[in-house]
């Protein structure tokens, strides 16, 4: 990575293959960002990567990880009214959390510009939804770029950039996974370093700033205004493309990956539709789109997710009386994942069934006949968590309720813990915790949550527990980091991004919120941790558990990195009575069975750890001395 670091920050032009969030970064650079804030979540942390790789005598770049995606929105939103050309970046579902203050960004004027990069999830890789943010974009009026490739990320990231300071507003640069976590050659320009410079030139004279109810409209207004002036950019935006195949019949319209997914099918296709690619899903180019209708006889409207550009695009046909087909989504399963290069086969040969060459549907076949075994996800060997959730289950009646949140902890829903029945989002464990403890006297509730999720947006449901006297217990998964995304650090670390803090110990929060029964034990000492749970489930009142112990995975690395060793794996002595509780009950994905019968251990996977051989009830599990 220092590599990398050293070229995004030199000025001359060159060209690498890079990752798409990698290539970010030098679009950053090169637009002259200053301020940068987020909020780690799939598929956008590794922008931080290559963030982190730059020299740090020769970084540009001011960047935090802000403790939620509302909180580093507010942040980025000031330093742009401040003067300083800020961006913003999180997963799809954190615009939900920023929502709040987002709605409110087209109606100020940001004069050092802001742009907004969204990491959605077609396929849901990382996510507990779909949700196409487009939907957001329409609602707050603020222009979208969408981005075939890490190349064009790069290129539409400068120009989303330059869009927002000559309009003094918002612009988003929406991703997908494919395109974050693509690598691509790419040619980058070269720039021209400037002095380090933030600048504090905020005056409410530039405003207004203060959304009361008389300026509401007239703030309004001026948010459409400036759409209008952006539509007039849309239709003649350097990213629109008219892929000709003269062919009268068919068209497409389409953005994004899903047009990548098209130009990687249209050889096979033995019957080729002239293409309209539009560099910004919103505003669309109405009178790019006027004409390409009116040169068609029949137009599909190929997009991933929600039908946005199906209804804007059959509005614009029915307002100007064109007498053209428009195909739109045809079954539920258009509404659904990733539109891969195989998905936009399918799609089109249902639309067309003359399209697809006969090749082409005998590699589809072929690949059926191999198919891949679904693998499912799993904590890491060593997982504290893994103990935790043993451990918890013994104080567990059949019929208690226990409530999920959002982070590693999330898997103890699988088998065979089967802890955490019920999720909506980061955060909302307390609350819904409860809503499900009300009148409910016969079953206890149980509630989950992550440390970095508990400053994220935990906080607020336990302050609601204590206030409204709700009687459920909250137990806190302590591992040290934001193990989910990417071992990032959080408040309780002493560690932001750029230096050493004082940390926020979660035990002195909550005793200043006012919670009176704690009990913290390490996951690893399995017995306690069972002990302390069924004492607070005892309590007719919210109580906390915190069940602790450091992320394995990033504890181990970081030994490796100072060159200290690690333990030996253990091994299964000649004790074992094949009684399988260290499969079937802790399941831990280094123990794995014989032909035999017999249980071995994978030593690639085991980290020596030992957290197994407390369950073990023939003590046939063993450490290893190093030699």
């Amino acid at each position: 990575m220092k590599d990398i670091g050293k070229k995004l920050i030199s000025e001359n032009s060159f060209s690498a293959v890079m990752m798409g969030n990698h290539a970010l970064v030098r679009a950053f650079i090169e637009s002259g960002v200053k301020v940068l804030t987020s909020y780690p979540g799939s598929p956008t942390p590794e922008i931080t990567e290559a963030l982190n790789a730059l020299p740090k005598e020769e970084n540009p770049i001011y960047f935090e990880f802000s403790v939620n995606e509302k909180v580093a929105t507010e942040v980025a939103f000031g330093a742009s009214i401040n003067g300083n050309l800020s961006c913003v970046f999180f997963k799809s579902v954190g615009l939900n959390v920023a929502a709040d203050s987002f709605v409110q960004l087209s109606l100020m004027e940001l004069i050092g510009g802001m742009v907004i990069i969204l990491g959605d999830d077609p396929g849901a890789n990382s996510s507990q939804n779909e949700q196409d943010n487009r939907h957001f974009a329409l609602m707050s009026y603020i222009p979208v770029f969408e981005p075939d490739s890490p190349s064009e990320a790069y290129a539409m990231f400068k120009e989303a950039a330059k869009l927002s300071q000559e309009n003094r507003m918002p612009v988003i640069l929406r991703l997908s996974t494919h395109i974050c976590h693509a690598k691509e050659k790419i040619d980058f320009e070269s720039y021209q370093k400037q002095t380090l410079a933030y600048k504090t030139e905020f005056n409410p004279d530039n405003g207004p700033y203060i959304p009361i109810t008389s300026l509401v409209f007239p703030l309004k207004r001026k948010a459409l205004q400036k759409l209008t002036s952006v539509k007039k950019y849309s239709e003649n935006n350097p990213f629109n493309k008219i892929i000709n195949h003269f062919n009268k019949q068919r068209g497409i319209i389409c953005s994004g990956l899903t047009y990548l997914s098209l130009m990687d099918i249209m050889p096979e296709l033995n019957q080729k539709p002239d293409v309209l690619k539009m560099g910004l899903c919103y505003p669309i180019p109405e009178s790019l789109i006027i004409d390409f209708l009116n040169n068609h006889q029949e137009v599909k409207i190929l997009e991933e997710l929600d039908d946005i550009y199906e209804t804007q695009i059959k509005a614009i046909a029915y307002d100007h009386q064109l007498k053209v087909r428009i195909i739109g989504k045809n079954d539920l399963t258009d509404w659904e994942n990733e539109y891969t290069p195989d998905k936009v086969l399918e799609i089109l040969t249902k639309t067309w069934p003359d399209i697809s060459h006969p090749k082409a549907d005998l590699e589809s076949q072929e690949k059926d006949l191999w198919p891949v075994k679904d693998r499912p996800a799993q904590l890491c060997p060593g997982c504290g968590h893994r103990s935790a959730f043993y451990a918890i289950k013994k104080a567990l009646n059949e019929n208690d309720i226990s409530v999920a949140d959002i982070g590693c902890h999330t898997l103890g829903f699988l088998p065979p813990y089967q802890i955490g029945q019920v999720l909506l989002c980061m955060g909302h464990s307390n609350g819904t915790a409860a809503g499900l403890s009300l009148f409910n006297t016969q079953r206890k509730v149980i509630s989950f949550l992550g440390d970095s999720t508990f400053f994220h947006a935990g906080i607020p449901g336990i302050i609601n527990a204590i206030f409204n006297k709700h009687k459920h217990t909250l137990i806190i998964m302590e591992n040290g980091t934001t193990a989910m995304t990417g071992h990032q650090e959080h408040p309780a670390t002493g560690k932001n991004f750029n230096e050493i803090t004082e940390k926020i110990p979660l035990r002195q929060v909550l005793e200043g919120l006012g919670v009176t029964h704690i009990w913290e034990v390490d996951t690893y000492q399995q017995d306690k941790l069972t002990l302390a749970v069924k004492e607070a489930l005892s309590e007719d009142m919210f109580n906390v558990v915190i069940a602790k112990h450091p992320c394995m995975l990033k504890f181990t690395r970081e030994l490796r990195r100072k060159g200290n060793s690690t333990p030996k794996p253990v091994k299964i002595g000649t004790k074992c009575n094949l009684s399988y509780k260290c499969l079937s009950e802790f399941a831990c994905p280094s123990y794995q069975i014989k032909e035999n019968g017999e249980v071995w251990v994978q030593t690639d996977l085991c980290i020596g750890d030992g957290s197994c051989k407390q369950t073990c009830p023939s003590l046939a599990i063993e450490s290893q001395i190093k030699e």
